[in-house]
């Protein structure tokens, strides 16, 4: 069983944690992010520790036992939210993407970014608000923002226009994955 809402987050300097029943909101040096609160879950802020505690005596009376699991569900899940928008509002969150192929690149359009990957036409890639694209070389594109889900989307609808294929690796890959390559036909000899 895992016991991640138990574990304390500790607040860094420069951060403010303001708070009530629905939502938890957390500035920092580079923004601004809210989670959301709910019925059973408490936030304790001493100092510099903040902890997130579950109370099921704040369920609404009668609750059984699928509502009392479910909170066990939200206080994990509370803790790591807030946890996440603590690091993405001191130190951000990144994601870099590389471009494998011949003839396969991206260059910087404004905020957007116009990728050619091996089609008849030109794609373009509209970066929404809150997330910065920078196309470091034609081959490398480095995703980066506050909020750690909006990040990981961006990225991932990225690599979605060009998938890495298995015979030759072409397409987009996240920096870090390994794509698994296939073996081709194998000739008459």
């Amino acid at each position: 069983m895992s016991r991640i809402g138990y574990k304390p987050i500790s607040v860094p300097q420069g951060v403010t944690i303001h708070f009530d029943e629905k939502k938890i909101e957390i500035t920092g040096p580079k923004g601004t992010e809210s989670a959301p609160l709910f019925l059973g879950i408490n936030v304790l802020l001493n100092e510099n520790i903040l902890k997130i505690d579950r109370d099921e005596n704040l369920l609404p009376k009668g609750s059984n036992q699928k509502a009392k699991k479910q909170l066990k569900a939200l206080h994990g899940l509370v803790r790591s939210l807030v946890n996440n928008c603590i690091i993405g509002t001191t130190s951000g969150f990144v994601r870099t993407l590389e471009i494998k192929g011949v003839g396969y690149r991206a260059q910087q359009k404004g905020r957007d970014v116009q990728l050619q990957l091996g089609f008849s036409h030109e794609v373009f890639f509209k970066v929404p608000e809150k997330v910065d694209v920078i196309v470091k070389t034609p081959t490398e594109i480095i995703i980066s923002g506050t909020n750690k889900e909006l990040v990981g989307q961006v990225a991932s609808d990225i690599r979605g226009l060009k998938k890495p294929e298995p015979y030759k690796g072409k397409g987009i890959r996240y920096k870090e994955e390994h794509v698994i390559m296939k073996a081709g036909k194998v000739g008459k000899k």
